[in-house]
């Protein structure tokens, strides 16, 4: 598998594209039967003859046999997620092989059926050299990327998480398999995030459309403790956003700049859905990018290593897959370069840069690759994140050993 990066990437039209946290209003409805199918797998050989004498090393685990098989440039290309029409996915083809991605986001709205999908999926699949992480935004309400004839209308977070358990439980369960069924293994929730009354809709990203189980942080929790497991349980993986929580901003990060949350702190009690849903073993967790002055006055959380690699690693504890909010279209970090936004979120601690722009793929690609190859400590990073991002995959049942 070792192959040098090509340069150059694909233009991706973008009308239409929507961000990880971009919604559009949709009708609320029940849910109804799933449809299922197994996701795609690639076996990973042992790096260890059978002909070693039994004395000898053990073989290494399938994570590290994989990720001992990528160069540098293969192993960038773990870190990258980009994003594809949801209609037309396979647009995304060349870029897919030429960067060797880790993962696409079906961005945008899709009314196709699940068949259709289901083929489009697999066969963009095909393009990579390592089976990808595939993620939609299929939280319910007013964000549901799938609403064909076999995807039907999920009802919001805030009414779910007024609800019984049951219903949520249920609910989540039939939207996971249907996805799982067109090969759909992450899916960009649950939202952890908690709307506090005093400001309810008044928040824009999260409370002006629902999207929060909320206003109590341990009724939230409770909500992301039924969601993380029956999602997971189900073949597809959960991303806890939008850490360490959006719920008190007064501005969108996706078309504004300073969105701060002046009260938050390492010992905030909105961060307990976040810690409640990692609990429950969460695959990934999502970055804001907001500013959080009381915990690091110095960089958005996407950039910042105090909040990534301190608070959430340290602190909390969290071992899995960071991935960070849209780094693409996002007006909260257009004041930095692509290619520098991919290098600072990785240095802080993150692991997988999701950008809606395909274009990025190369000056983002490129960056990560010439910093690794400059400063050994980054490119110990790099290897720690390839690391985290080949788990979750392995979580997913798309990376097998023999």
């Amino acid at each position: 598998m070792k192959r040098s990066l090509a340069a150059g990437a694909v233009a991706l039209l973008l009308a239409g594209s929507v961000s990880a946290c971009t919604t559009d209003e949709t009708p609320e409805a029940a849910p109804a039967s799933p449809s299922g199918a197994s996701a795609p797998t690639v076996t990973v050989p042992s790096a260890v003859p059978s002909s070693v004498p039994p004395s000898s090393a053990p073989p290494p685990d399938c994570v590290t046999a994989a990720l001992d098989d990528l160069d540098l440039p293969e192993r960038v290309g773990q870190l990258l997620m980009i994003g594809a029409a949801v209609n037309a996915p396979s647009g995304l083809g060349d870029t897919v092989r030429r960067y060797r991605l880790g993962g696409v986001f079906l961005r945008g709205r899709s009314t196709h059926r699940a068949a259709e999908l289901k083929s489009d999926i697999a066969a963009l699949q095909k393009s990579a050299a390592v089976p990808m992480l595939v993620a939609v935004d299929q939280e319910g309400g007013s964000v549901q990327t799938l609403k064909g004839p076999d995807f039907p209308r999920l009802p919001s977070a805030f009414r779910l998480g007024a609800g019984p358990a049951t219903t949520l439980r249920a609910t989540t369960r039939d939207s996971a398999r249907r996805l799982t069924g067109i090969g759909v293994n992450l899916n960009l929730a649950p939202v952890a995030d908690t709307v506090p009354t005093s400001i309810g809709t008044a928040n824009p990203p999260i409370g002006a459309f629902r999207r929060e189980f909320g206003s109590d942080p341990v009724r939230v929790a409770a909500a992301i403790r039924t969601v993380v497991p029956t999602s997971q349980d189900a073949g597809v993986l959960t991303t806890l956003k939008h850490f360490p929580g959006l719920g008190r901003v007064r501005v969108n990060t996706d078309v504004s700049t300073g969105a701060t949350d002046n009260v938050a702190t390492v010992n905030d009690p909105y961060l307990t859905p976040f810690k409640a849903g990692i609990e429950a073993g969460s695959a990934a967790v999502m970055i804001s990018s907001a500013r959080y002055p009381r915990i690091d006055p110095d960089a958005v959380a996407a950039f910042s290593k105090p909040i990534i690699t301190g608070l959430l690693r340290e602190r909390i504890g969290f071992d899995g897959l960071v991935i960070s909010d849209d780094l693409g279209a996002a007006r909260a970090v257009t004041a930095v370069s692509p290619a520098q936004r991919a290098v600072r979120f990785v240095a802080a601690g993150g692991d997988m840069v999701l950008t809606i722009v395909a274009s990025d793929a190369a000056p983002m690609a490129t960056a990560l690759i010439d910093k690794a190859e400059s400063d050994q400590s980054f490119r110990a990073r790099v290897d720690d994140a390839t690391r985290h991002v080949l788990q979750a995959k392995q979580k997913a049942g798309i990376l097998r050993c023999r």
